[in-house]
């Protein structure tokens, strides 16, 4: 890819992605896995942070689960099926249930200035840079609602 410095730590998630996109269950298949949000990560200069923007459309922000480990983001929680009493379904496509994202981070942050929004189904976490390499804790971060 031109342009664009490939980390080997980062290797082992893009396996991970691969394989979960070429098993994935189609659609229309009996048997689901569950819900596995989209999500998006990019830094800016000024001020000096990494974004992460992750789709979470009909998910309950309480139900949202963010812990910084080491190097690594977690976004975990659930996207509870809406209760249709009486009904039959037609058509099941859309996907519920627990999901969890490791987003592997590829430059070190302070996690004790993270922020964290959602709003339209949409979380968007501020990752600040750090100035110095941190050591290894584990912090949540809270998600804000506007």
């Amino acid at each position: 890819m031109a342009g664009r410095r490939r980390h080997i730590g980062d290797l082992p998630g893009e396996i991970q992605d691969l394989f979960a996109e070429l098993w994935h269950v189609p659609r229309y298949a009996a048997q689901r896995h569950g819900f596995r949000p989209q999500c998006d990560v990019y830094r800016t200069e000024d001020p000096p942070a990494l974004h992460v923007v992750v789709e979470l459309p009909g998910v309950d922000p309480s139900s949202v689960q963010l812990v910084a480990v080491g190097s690594s983001l977690v976004v975990s929680g659930t996207r509870e099926r809406p209760q249709a009493t009486g009904a039959r379904y037609h058509q099941m496509e859309i996907e519920y249930g627990a999901f969890q994202r490791q987003i592997d981070l590829s430059e070190i942050v302070d996690t004790s200035r993270a922020r964290a929004s959602y709003d339209a189904g949409m979380l968007r976490i501020e990752l600040p840079l750090a100035a110095a390499s941190q050591p290894g804790q584990r912090v949540s971060i809270e998600v804000h609602r506007p």
